[in-house]
């Protein structure tokens, strides 16, 4: 008999239409029927991104890591890592940090599909988190793929670049300036390390405020 469900019953629409596939074939038995049909494989994509690196992984609807590299933050290093699986991706999922806007507008306009997790909603699924890098990309694409990854981060207050712009120099500020890093430390204490980030940037928000008003 030949291959294919759309073959049986004389059928030609494709239920499988629009959907990532392998070229597997797996083979279907019962009701003294013996055909194959096409079987649909999803992938899933974590980026652990640092202020000079990245982790790329890839995995499988088993948690099979496919892909797992170190790259440069450019994007002529980390789309050609992609490329391979985009028809089978769901999504490409990014955490939320200080600098994530170019790599998630060129995600984007390479068409792909981009989650941006939250950091502090996903503190509450820390116990599935391992402490190497590589199991942090993993842990992202794992969320994804398990359908509970908290996404999105609220920028209605203002525009999403210039929170960028402040996140960028509350990073800089806590590593140059020592009132900057004390006051950093004191809500690092009572908080974590992206909401005392936050704190920072809306201080240093503030402060550029009043300046350009007084001038």
């Amino acid at each position: 008999m030949k291959k294919g469900a759309d073959l049986f019953f004389n059928k030609t629409e494709n239920h499988l239409a629009g959907l990532p596939t392998s070229r597997r074939w797996r083979k279907i038995q019962g009701a003294n029927l013996d055909f194959c049909c096409e079987e649909a494989v999803m992938k899933f994509c974590g980026i652990d991104l640092y202020s000079n690196n990245s982790v790329v992984v890839v995995t499988d609807e088993t948690d099979r890591v496919l892909v797992s590299r170190r790259c440069p933050n450019e994007l002529a290093q980390i789309l050609p890592l992609l490329e391979p699986h985009h028809g089978e991706l769901l999504g490409v999922v990014v955490e939320s940090t200080y600098n994530w806007y170019w790599l998630v507008d060129g995600l984007k306009a390479a068409g792909f599909e981009v989650k941006l997790a939250n950091p502090v909603a996903m503190q509450r699924y820390n116990g599935l988190k391992h402490s190497d890098d590589k199991d942090d990309a993993a842990f992202l694409a794992h969320l994804l793929r398990l359908g509970i990854l908290p996404t999105g981060y609220n920028t209605k207050n203002g525009n999403a670049y210039l929170i960028w712009a402040f996140i960028e120099a509350a990073n800089f500020a806590r590593r140059f300036s020592e009132g900057a890093k004390r006051f950093f430390e004191k809500k690092k204490a009572k908080t974590n390390t992206v909401v005392a980030t936050k704190a920072l940037a809306h201080k240093l928000a503030r402060a550029s405020y009043h300046i350009l008003k007084e001038k």
